[in-house]
């Protein structure tokens, strides 16, 4: 985050912590495919993804987690914690349908959308945590590690196991799993495309909490939330957004670099064959 950059954040920062500070709204849930709610004593937001089965984060479901995120920050709430309406997957990850014989146009504004996502969630102002109620390969686990905080339920898994499924993570997808992980750990992880369970993520870092029931894990999330009561909200933000700068920024730098080295994958032939075995394999497995 360059200096223009950082002092904008701060002047928005400025105002809208300057005389709001006990006060609490309400945000209101703006797409069809998420909800917002708001505990109105707290005044922390909980952002649900509701695309069932598995919230394969397809364009829509990007875009609206992105505009949530703008709304939430916007009525000024004072926390976000993303959790899904499944009861056994948090997010599958990128949705395969998107780049298997893509419109061109249609994939440009899918993996924009996905960079402008994780943008707006890894730079976030506002305190951030995922309750992790199922399985979060890939994209999922890029959204968990996102947030600031992760309280996970037993029994399931976590992961970046793009090299298995023959995929080279972005730079930006490792950054966010290095700013959790031991680098050593990172590396190992993401070279081997490994999937954590539940308690191997919590052993390593990679969650913070376990927790028996998706209540509980958002009411350890709004535990964590609470470990800033005493903490200026300003100076808070300020800090998580100076130490994530580099991250940030580089992709700011790089988003049309990035942007070209993905449709130069995915419209390769053999990765286009590679994405239509695997989803053969997952009509087989339905039948």
């Amino acid at each position: 985050m360059n200096r223009a950059m950082m002092m904008s954040a701060a002047k928005n920062l400025l105002t809208r912590y300057g005389s709001t500070k006990n006060n609490i709204y309400r945000c209101m849930s703006t797409g069809k495919l998420t909800t917002v709610d708001v505990n109105e004593k707290s005044g922390v937001a909980v952002l649900t993804m509701n695309r069932l089965p598995v919230n394969g984060l397809n364009l829509e479901l990007l875009r609206d987690i992105r505009n949530d995120i703008d709304e939430i920050e916007g009525n000024k709430c004072r926390g976000l914690i993303l959790t899904s309406a499944s009861s056994s997957v948090f997010s599958a990850g990128l949705d395969i349908m998107e780049m298997y014989k893509p419109n061109q146009d249609r994939l440009k504004e899918f993996w924009t959308t996905l960079q402008d996502t994780w943008l707006a969630l890894y730079g976030s102002s506002v305190p951030t945590a995922a309750a992790i109620n199922g399985h979060s390969p890939a994209g999922g686990c890029l959204l968990a590690t996102s947030c600031e905080y992760r309280v996970m339920l037993p029994k399931f898994t976590i992961g970046l196991n793009e090299t298995k499924l023959g995929i080279v993570a972005p730079k930006w997808f490792m950054a966010t799993f290095c700013n959790v992980l031991p680098r050593r750990v990172a590396e190992m992880a993401l070279t081997q495309g490994k999937m954590f369970s539940s308690e191997e993520a919590l052993k390593v870092g990679l969650v913070d909490e376990l927790a028996q029931s998706k209540e509980e894990a958002i009411e350890k999330c709004q535990q964590f939330f609470a470990t800033f009561a005493k903490t200026n909200p300003f100076a808070r933000a300020m800090t998580k957004q100076q130490f994530r700068s580099k991250d940030l920024q580089q992709l700011e730098d790089e988003k049309a670099q990035d942007l070209e080295a993905f449709l130069f994958f995915v419209n390769q032939p053999s990765v286009q064959k590679g994405l239509g075995i695997y989803l053969d394999s997952l009509k087989a497995k339905t039948k």
